[in-house]
């Protein structure tokens, strides 16, 4: 059968449509997305604003006129942190519903975490032994780790490069006292992280989802064979240091012509990196491996073990 993610994240609203059959690997079939970025919607008391409201909508009808095109023979609609967290989210969710014409699953903060942690195990296999996934998103950091195709440990912090860029980087490029400020409360965030890691068991691969990291894989990394029919990011930690203050030296329209830097992401790379970074020293990390799937692959495989 043929199935479509709508996923309506912090910064893009993306489309993927697959080819899937229980049992058997996704094939993609098509792909759109829309860039939004819709963070910079959100007013003083976290609403998104009638603007947002009008860009996202007609970006989700853009996604729902796609999938009819590839003729999808079922759609899956889901909201990550920006909606969820928006202090009218029912009032759009309701907006979107009636847009899309089915229900929209606004997934919890440990539900994304969960499912991406799926993707990267189904893509890594039983012989990878333990994982540890990091995943950073607009709006929210998830961290998951386990042994099975359900993580033992699964959280979610609303450290998001979007989130963190609007709430405390207010110049391009940024001050040095907004950055100090940024590390100090990514710190302190990831004390929780630090405190319900400090027992687990060490992981066999350190795996890292989604744009942000393979932007600053693609900046800071190595391309070697790895896990998976393709080439595989790795980065390591040290590699990574160095770029957090020289992103944050250039304003951001000159980022984009670094390698892995889209236009979408250079104003929220800063951010990312700095997360990145301290996530990764938080838990004791040195090298991490780049997964090509994520929360939306997650979506399809679960829908596929439920059919």
């Amino acid at each position: 059968m043929r199935l479509g993610v709508i996923d309506i994240g912090s910064n893009t609203i993306h489309l993927a449509v697959v080819d899937a059959v229980r049992g058997a690997r996704p094939v993609p079939a098509a792909s759109q997305r829309t860039v939004v970025r819709l963070m910079r919607y959100l007013d003083d008391d976290g609403a998104i604003s009638p603007e947002g409201v009008e860009a996202l909508t007609d970006a989700v009808a853009t996604a729902v006129e796609a999938a009819r095109s590839h003729a999808v023979d079922e759609v899956l609609a889901i909201a990550t942190s920006a909606v969820r967290d928006a202090t009218n989210g029912p009032e759009v969710l309701a907006v979107l519903e009636q847009t899309i014409g089915s229900p929209l699953r606004v997934l919890s903060g440990e539900s994304e975490a969960r499912l991406t942690f799926l993707a990267v195990r189904r893509w890594y296999g039983w012989g990878a032994g333990r994982l540890l996934v990091l995943d950073i998103g607009g709006g929210s950091l998830e961290v998951a780790a386990g042994s099975d195709e359900e993580p033992e440990v699964a959280m979610s912090l609303p450290l998001g490069a979007g989130r963190l860029t609007r709430a405390h980087l207010r110049h391009d490029p940024p001050l040095a006292t907004e950055m100090s400020t940024l590390r100090e409360v990514v710190q302190h965030e990831l004390e929780s992280v630090r405190d319900a890691f400090a027992d687990q068991p060490a992981p066999d691969h350190v795996v890292v989802t989604s744009k942000t990291f393979r932007s600053l894989a693609r900046l800071a990394g190595a391309e070697v064979d790895a896990v998976g029919p393709a080439d595989t990011w790795r980065m390591r930690r040290a590699d990574l240091k160095g770029w957090v203050g020289r992103l944050a030296a250039i304003p951001a329209e000159q980022r984009e012509s670094l390698p892995g830097i889209t236009a979408e992401r250079t104003h929220q790379i800063v951010a990312g990196a700095l997360v990145a970074h301290q996530t990764m020293k938080a838990l004791g990390v040195d090298e991490v491996e780049v997964c090509p799937w994520a929360l939306r692959e997650g979506v399809l495989l679960r829908r596929l073990d439920q059919l």
